[in-house]
Formats: structure tokens, C-alpha cells, sequence
């Protein structure tokens, strides 16, 4: 804790108090009525601004809440996040690139109001009633938590600094943006994000204020409240990061002020202030951000649909997961070999490849190996070690062993030579070699066998394994095309040279031969235990690696460029009987005013930094505080929400610029107010000491600054009212509506013909 005289010392070295905070214990008895006058001032004041706030709430509530019940059908990127709900009220484990806080968040709600989970959600247009699903209830959370980022928003302009019509329009663009109506009505994620991001700000915000009084009860306790929710914002979605960036970028800046000499602070006490930080807005987000990954686990612990997506030793931890079953396979063994991607056969029959291929290529035209996607017994081999007569039947086979695989229906051995594969010029053709032959061949016929997971010894449906071909060093591999005729529209196996492709793995699935009470005997039924840590860094990489591959093109991915000025939307869902649709969209007027904002942001800095180098100072002190500070920080929030996604190679959508689109409506009303509130005080010369800076609250809001806020609100709710159906999807638009109501051509309106 810091002492009276280091507190003292610390007030007298930092910049002035706000001037509503200033200290009055000098004024003298001449200042009194003023004093009477300011406190009637302040409280009448502050009931305005209660009013304004539970005003601005209860609309928010009711745009959310408008008819939530329509459409009763499963809509867009329902069938994913309910499907999440339901197998958190399974306890199936599920995979998905997303952490895990918001669909547990919607797991409970559904245990609250007596949903099982016995819906999975699997097409859009599903109906909710045909099935008994409570979906009211379901939506109800999100929309909730949708409506409450409209005070939040409020707030946060308030303790900024700024007056009560500023942050009244800030709350009003959010309040009537389409997209926010719409993402926020809906069982999606988006809700939880923005309104745990604003939670980070206003926290922020209210944190920031306590710096003259550092290390008291109320500074500790808003970083803490910074730290917990900016952990929450990251465990609802990965982009929560770009919030920590923005908290990280001003409290970096804050550290580096503390840092200055004319601040007098020890350098002990510098760190005192470092270390603080550390544990509130590093540690303590950590934890929380683990915490969630925990509670995931200890839910989701019996098998499920995402299993495939993790390794043999995870999949070993759920109940009922096959990998337990998994016996040791040895030599001498016949096995099936199964791809794990496609989940076809290694497969060979007594039929070969054509001497040409159909681009006149000339083949081996040996034994054709295929992959086949039905049980079948030319799918099983026997496995061998180097040679037949070192091979000691019964051993174990273990991770980098030289292995031999005999085709047992057509006695020949599996060979990977340097011929081209039918599809593939830059691969081997795979055959097989004849035991009855001189074994002139035996160097083309020997494979490694890799185990990438399930331990050192290959087991059956536990052991994801490579085959390396030891003389031309190439890995067995399948994929999806299909060979012509002549190979019965088979799959292609071939040798690829890529051989750290993830696709060359294959798995065993069963051993002939063995009976029920053989496998009981050697097998493992027991679920098996697996370190927290180890779990999470597992799901942790598999889902960055997932995310950063959903590469595959949609037809309403959008680019980053686009979203501000809504070159593409979204079609949520149409309903083809009654004409209706919801077409993703934001508020176009408000979206480009907001544009046009952010663009005036980088105009004013630029001219006021170019002014001052020529000692000529167009801003006030204390305007110019708050443009940097305050709007600065939404501005530089808006940055860090956006420009990340420039850097991203994986579709992306219109949705994903929701976080930047609030900051984007709070530096519009924030502008607003530095236009006609703040105004512009003529130059100064020389911003000496004796400047006395004016007060940055008005007493009186000019009439100009009501006018144009009235304008801004009135075409914000004319665009949200003009876009409104197709928000909400309640009523269908005639072809001339629609026609109205497509201000660009990329906007591809269902039903418009």
C-alpha cells in the first residue's frame, strides 16, 4: 500500500483532476451560490442521465425482444450453436473452433428452463415446435445480453466524460443497427462477445479513473473486474484477443506515463504499479480462460461426434470411445487397414491396372490396390516383419518397425515402385508382387510403420500410423477421386512424396480371428485418465488449426474492405410458402455516417499535430485531452476489432465486423460531440500555465448540437424501420420493395424476381 506522503506526492506529479473531481476546499465564501448552484446543477444532472438510461434500456429490451418467437425455425448458424448446447446437455463431446463459455452459457439456459438436449439442430428450416424445443427461452439469452450492451455503451461514454446527449446517440446507433438487432435475436455467439467486450471497456474506463488513487479498494477491484472480463470476452470467442490488444495498447501507454521522471515514482514503485497489472490483467484472465476449458471437460465426458477430431490418447479419456476396445496387433496377424480421412479399405483384387492409362501413359499394369468403402475379405493383410523368416509371430508390432503387408486373398506382397500413379503424375503407383515371383523385388515390397498416436505399439483402432516406403520413401495415401471403369470407380491409393501430409494416416480396426473373449481379455475397458493441461494445449492447437483452415469459399464470405460499407450481406433463412426472409444487413446510413467518423478521427489528428509543430494550438487542453484519450481509445478499440481480420486467410463473414461496428457508433457520437458540444476555441497562441482550461462539460448543450442530433437519430431510424423486415424476417417484401431496398447490387435479396 502506498503511504500518505508517497500518495501525496504521486496526486501533485500527475496530470489535473477532471474538472467536476477538482479539489473546492480553498473557494472562498464569494464562491458559495456557485457551489449551491453547481451541486443542484450536478443532481439534477445525474436523474437526467438515469432517465435517459433506463430509457434507452427499455427500448433496447423491446427491439431486441420484437416478436422473438419468429421465425420457429432453426435459422443460419443455429444448427451449430444449438447442436452445441444439446451435446453439453448430453455430455457428449463435440469439436468446435470456437472456446467454450457462450454454448455453455446456452447449455444452461436450456437446463434452466427443462430443455434435455434431445434436438440436434441438423438443418436450417427445422421446426422448433414440431419438436418440442423451448427456443423462446434459448433466444431469450442472447437477445438479453444484446439489449444489455446498450446501457453498457451509455455508461462508458459517460464515465469518459462525455454529456448526456453524446451518450445517449452512442446507445441510440446501437440500439437501431440491423445487424445488431439481428445477430443478437438469434442462438448465436455474437450477443455474448460484444456484450463481455463492452463489459472490458467500461471496466477499463472506470479503472482508468482511479489512477490518482492507485492501490485503494476501488482501483484494485475495476482491474480486477477488467481482467475477469476480458477473459470472458476471449472464452466466448478467439477475437476477444483483438480486446486485450486494446486494453494491452492503453495500459502499456499507462505504464509508460508512470514511467516518466516528472511522475517521481522509485523505480520499486514503478514495478509495484507493473506487477499489479501483471496479476489483474494477465494472470487472473488466464485462469479464468483455463477455468472454462475445465468446466468443458468435465462436462463433455462421453464419446461423441467430435472425437475424431482429437488424438487416440484423448479419445481413450471419454466413455463408450471404440479406442478403448483397441487390442495390440502382432505379426503374423490379419488385419484391416482403414484411411482415417476417408474411411475406405486398403483394398486389392485379382484384377489389374490397364497397360496404358487414359492419357497414354504406360503403367506397371500389375495388381490394382484400391480403397474400397465396404467390409469385405480382400481387404484384410497379414503383417510380417523385413522378411518371412526373421518375422517371430506373436510379437508385438512396434512404432518404426520394417514391416511387410501380404495381400491375404491374392498371396502377393504390397509394393510401391517408381512408376506414376493412374491420377497423379507426381505420385507412385501402388501394386502388389507376387509371393510365387523370385523375390527379386523384396526392397520395394518393406514399409515403416509410423505411429503418430496410441503409444509405441500399433493397436487396433487406438494407433494412427504412417506407411513409409523404406527404398523410394514415399507414404501410402488415398484420396477422394474415384479410378475409372476399370478400377469399379474404386478410390486411388498411390504413393505420396508429401509425407507429412496429415492425410497419410490410417488406423486398424480389426484383427480376423479374434473372438469376443479374446478381446475382452487383452483389451482395456477402462476409461483412462489424461493431465488437464495436457487436454487443453491438445484443443487449444486443434482449434487455431481449424480455424485458420476453414479455407473453403461461401457464397457470402465477404472481404474485410467491404464491411464497413456493407458491400455483402447475409441470407439467415427464407421461407418459400409465405415469401419471408432474413437477409443479414446493417444500418446503412448509420454505417456510412460512422465511416465517415472514423475518417474525420484521422483528419482532426492530423491537422491538430500538424498545427502544433508550428506552434499554433486550434484545441482547447481539455478538448484535446478527451479527443485523445477518450475518443482516441474508441477509435483505437475500432483498430484493433478490424484491421486483424485483413491478416486472416479463412472465409469470413459480415458478422465478424460487429465488435468494430460498436466502437465505429461510439467515435460517431463522440465526433458529434466534438463538432457541436466540445466546439472549437479560437487559437492560442502560447498554451502557457496561465491558460486557464474551459470546463469540458457545457452547462448548456447548444441548440445546434440537439438539432443535429435529432437529424443523425432520425435518419438511423428511418434506415433501421426502411431494413427492418428484412431484420426480422415477420413479413414478406414485394419484388418492388425489395428493389427499393437493394442500394447496392452485390445485395442478393431472395424473392426479388
Amino acid at each position: 500500500m502506498a503511504t500518505g506522503s508517497e500518495s501525496s506526492l504521486r496526486q501533485r506529479s500527475t496530470v489535473p483532476k477532471h474538472p467536476q473531481s477538482r479539489d473546492d476546499s480553498n473557494n472562498t465564501a464569494e464562491d458559495a451560490p456557485k457551489n449551491v448552484i453547481k451541486s443542484v446543477f450536478t443532481s439534477a444532472e445525474k436523474t437526467n442521465s438515469l432517465i435517459a438510461l433506463a430509457g434507452l434500456t427499455a427500448v433496447a429490451i423491446f427491439v431486441r425482444f420484437y416478436k422473438i418467437n419468429e421465425p420457429d425455425e432453426v435459422v443460419f448458424d443455429e444448427v451449430h450453436f444449438g447442436k452445441f448446447a444439446s451435446y453439453y446437455l448430453r455430455g457428449s463431446y463435440f469439436f468446435d473452433v470456437h472456446p467454450p463459455l457462450a454454448k455453455m452459457m446456452l447449455a444452461a439456459m436450456g437446463y434452466v428452463i427443462g430443455y434435455d438436449g434431445h434436438f440436434l439442430f441438423d438443418n436450417i428450416g427445422d421446426k422448433y415446435n414440431d419438436n418440442n424445443v423451448p427456443y423462446i427461452g434459448l433466444r431469450a439469452l442472447p437477445a438479453f445480453l444484446g439489449a444489455m450492451t446498450v446501457p453498457l455503451v451509455y455508461m462508458t461514454m459517460r464515465e469518459a466524460g462525455f454529456p448526456i446527449l453524446t451518450c445517449a446517440l452512442a446507445a441510440f446507433f446501437v440500439i437501431f443497427d440491423n445487424m445488431l438487432v439481428t445477430q443478437t435475436r438469434l442462438i448465436l455467439l455474437d450477443s455474448m462477445l460484444v456484450f463481455f467486450m463492452m463489459c472490458s471497456i467500461y471496466s477499463y474506463v472506470r479503472f482508468y479513473k482511479t489512477r490518482n488513487n492507485p492501490f485503494s479498494l476501488k482501483w484494485w477491484s475495476w482491474m480486477i473486474a477488467t481482467g475477469v472480463s476480458i477473459a470472458m470476452t476471449t472464452s466466448v470467442k478467439m477475437v476477444g484477443l483483438f480486446t486485450v490488444a486494446t486494453i494491452g495498447v492503453a495500459v502499456i501507454w499507462d505504464l509508460w506515463e508512470l514511467l516518466d521522471i516528472r511522475r517521481r515514482l522509485t523505480m520499486q514503485q514503478f514495478m509495484n504499479h507493473f506487477y499489479a497489472r501483471a496479476i489483474g490483467l494477465i494472470l487472473v484472465p488466464v485462469v479464468i480462460y483455463l477455468f472454462w476449458f475445465y468446466v468443458h471437460f468435465a462436462i463433455l465426458v462421453n464419446s461423441g461426434p467430435g472425437d475424431d477430431f482429437m488424438s487416440t490418447e484423448f479419445q481413450e479419456t471419454l466413455k463408450g470411445n471404440t479406442m478403448a476396445d483397441g487390442i495390440y496387433v502382432k505379426y503374423g496377424d490379419n488385419i484391416t487397414i482403414r484411411h482415417k480421412d476417408t474411411s475406405v479399405y486398403l483394398h486389392s483384387h485379382y484384377h489389374n491396372y490397364p497397360l496404358r492409362y487414359d492419357d497414354g501413359r504406360i503403367s506397371s499394369a500389375g495388381q490394382q490396390v484400391t480403397g474400397y468403402s465396404h467390409e469385405d475379405p480382400n481387404n484384410l493383410w497379414q503383417i510380417y516383419s523385413d522378411s518371412v523368416e526373421n518375422t517371430k509371430f506373436g510379437k508385438q508390432v512396434k512404432d518404426k518397425d520394417v514391416i511387410r503387408l501380404l495381400h491375404v486373398t491374392t498371396s502377393s506382397w504390397l509394393l510401391a515402385h517408381d512408376v506414376a500413379s493412374p491420377t497423379m503424375t507426381t505420385n507412385e503407383e501402388i501394386t502388389t508382387y507376387s509371393t510365387n515371383e523370385d523375390g527379386s523385388r523384396f526392397n520395394e515390397t518393406t514399409f515403416q510403420i509410423i505411429l503418430e498416436s496410441g503409444g509405441d505399439k500399433l493397436r487396433t483402432m487406438a494407433s494412427n500410423f504412417k506407411l513409409l516406403h523404406q527404398a523410394t520413401k514415399v507414404a501410402i495415401w488415398t484420396h477422394p477421386q474415384k479410378l475409372p471403369d476399370w478400377g469399379f470407380e474404386q478410390q486411388e491409393v498411390n504413393g505420396n512424396k508429401n509425407i507429412v501430409q496429415k492425410s497419410n494416416l490410417w488406423l486398424s480396426d480389426l484383427i480376423e480371428g479374434k473372438n469376443a473373449s479374446e478381446i475382452d481379455q487383452e483389451s482395456s475397458k477402462a476409461v483412462k485418465k489424461r493431465s488437464f493441461i495436457l487436454k487443453f494445449l491438445e484443443l487449444q492447437g486443434k482449434m487455431i488449426s481449424h480455424n485458420a483452415g476453414l479455407t473453403d469459399s461461401h457464397p457470402y464470405q465477404s472481404l474485410p474492405i467491404e464491411w464497413p460499407f456493407l458491400a455483402k450481406g447475409i441470407s439467415f433463412w427464407t421461407e418459400n410458402d409465405t415469401r419471408k426472409q432474413i437477409y443479414l444487413v446493417g444500418n446503412p446510413l448509420g454505417m456510412w455516417i460512422a465511416v465517415a467518423s472514423l475518417a474525420c478521427i484521422i483528419g482532426v489528428s492530423g491537422a491538430d499535430l500538424l498545427s502544433r509543430r508550428r506552434g499554433f494550438y486550434p484545441l482547447n487542453q481539455d478538448v484535446q485531452k478527451r479527443f485523445y484519450y477518450a475518443t482516441g481509445f474508441f477509435f483505437i478499440g475500432w483498430v484493433f476489432h478490424y484491421m486483424p481480420f485483413f491478416l486472416m486467410g479463412r472465409a469470413l463473414f459480415l458478422h465478424h465486423y460487429m465488435p468494430a461496428l460498436v466502437f465505429s457508433y461510439m467515435v460517431l457520437a463522440a465526433v458529434h460531440g466534438f463538432i457541436f458540444i466540445e466546439g472549437v476555441d479560437g487559437p492560442i497562441s502560447d498554451p502557457g500555465p496561465e491558460t486557464r482550461p474551459r470546463q469540458v462539460q457545457r452547462a448548456v448543450v447548444p441548440v445546434v448540437a440537439y438539432a443535429t442530433g435529432i437529424i443523425l437519430m432520425a435518419i438511423h431510424l428511418g434506415s433501421f424501420l426502411f431494413f427492418a423486415p428484412l431484420s426480422y424476417g415477420t413479413s414478406a417484401i414485394s419484388v418492388a420493395g425489395l428493389a427499393r431496398r437493394k442500394f447496392l447490387p452485390q445485395w442478393d435479396f431472395h424473392f426479388a424476381k
